[in-house]
């Protein structure tokens, strides 16, 4: 007999991948019929998917406006500087707007940290196909709009008596300097400009080695590479297996029943159980954005799709970690031992923040970590 205290995690996240399957097929089903296309249907179906929290708590609800706000005006940014330069080489496009989305994640205040990697992205979802325009952009809203309205109605329809309360603030106490004060901070700081420079070069640098995939050396460096080696490492982490987990699903589905909205769901929903039966929870967001990727992609990439994704991943996961390491590198395992030796308690607080990426870096040098009381 499985113990309740394991069994009601598993139950939970089965009733989640109920919820995220719902999610994906009436979601594009209402984006097509909608007429909105194919690849506003795949904005909105990830979003649906994503705003199902597996544990059923709520989203604070001033996330919807903002996230849509945010998104749209990444997207425009992106848009706007291919309309401007429409003869600029790709190369170009991704450099500035790299930067741009760098710069722009500065004025989010400490408590939509969250959305930091969502800015990178956004700005340069204009520049991946040949048909962007301004009208496909207001598609596209509309689309994450639809999945922001059926995700969270579906949660709340599915959510166990008991549950779905308000999910605790994981932002910062306290108010946040001010804006101009974040712009100086960051712009003295060589942690950010290495991070500012790859992603004005990261596109380049995989074109350069004459990757299939070279915007994946985008996306590799501007979402793993964090300030601190662990933080990096577990970003790196996170990517690879829930990219590995997130294809398995598409694999089998898409080639078995073809790509429709019964499919959808069913991949959709498939690889949230996957990684609830295998009890990698952590990996569930990764896995279902590259299942979405897979869906947005699969007719023209179901030949050599995931071998060249997984290998710009690893050069991407390779050229973050490398830059974290040799230019300026910050070792959170260093400063949490110097803490830890000096201990007293004003440091409780920044011990308990360190934690989790000196604990990374530990275990991939193969050490023990006496852990925070």
């Amino acid at each position: 007999m499985i113990p309740k205290k394991v069994a009601e995690p598993q139950w939970l996240g089965l009733r989640a991948a109920v919820a995220i399957g719902l999610a994906a097929s009436l979601t594009r089903l209402i984006c097509l019929t909608l007429g909105f296309g194919d690849t506003p249907a795949a904005f909105g179906v990830v979003v649906a998917v994503l705003v199902v929290r597996p544990d059923f708590c709520r989203w604070p609800s001033l996330l919807y406006p903002v996230l849509i706000v945010v998104g749209g005006l990444s997207m425009a940014v992106g848009l706007g500087v291919r309309s401007m330069f429409p003869a600029g080489p790709e190369v170009w496009w991704f450099g500035v707007v790299g930067v741009l989305m760098q710069l722009l994640a500065l004025a989010l205040p400490a408590k939509l940290a969250m959305l930091t990697n969502a800015v990178a992205a956004a700005g340069v979802l204009p520049l991946l196909g040949p048909s962007a325009s301004w009208t496909g952009l207001g598609h596209q809203l509309e689309a994450i709009a639809v999945g922001l309205a059926i995700g969270t109605v579906l949660q709340w329809g599915l959510t166990p008596a008991g549950l779905g309360e308000l999910a605790p603030s994981t932002g910062p106490e306290g108010k946040d300097p001010p804006l101009a004060v974040r712009y100086r901070l960051a712009l003295s700081s060589w942690v950010y400009w290495r991070k500012l420079v790859l992603a004005a070069f990261a596109l380049a640098i995989g074109t350069g080695l004459a990757t299939a995939t070279p915007k994946y050396l985008y996306f590799g460096v501007v979402l793993l590479l964090n300030d601190s080696i662990g933080a990096t490492l577990a970003r790196v982490r996170d990517r690879m297996v829930g990219v590995s987990l997130g294809v398995l699903m598409p694999l089998l589905v898409f080639n078995t029943i073809g790509i429709n909205s019964v499919g959808l769901g069913l991949a959709m929903g498939g690889s949230a159980a996957l990684v609830t039966a295998f009890n990698l929870g952590p990996y569930l967001n990764t896995a279902l954005i590259s299942t979405g990727v897979a869906f947005a992609g699969y007719g023209p990439l179901m030949a050599w799709y995931i071998p060249n994704r997984w290998i710009a991943y690893l050069m991407g996961s390779a050229l973050a970690l490398l830059t974290g390491v040799l230019l300026f590198p910050n070792s959170a395992l260093r400063r949490y031992r110097k803490l830890l030796e000096n201990r007293d308690p004003a440091s409780d607080a920044a011990l308990a923040r360190l934690y989790p990426e000196a604990r990374e870096e530990a275990a991939w040098l193969g050490q023990r970590l006496q852990a925070p009381d």
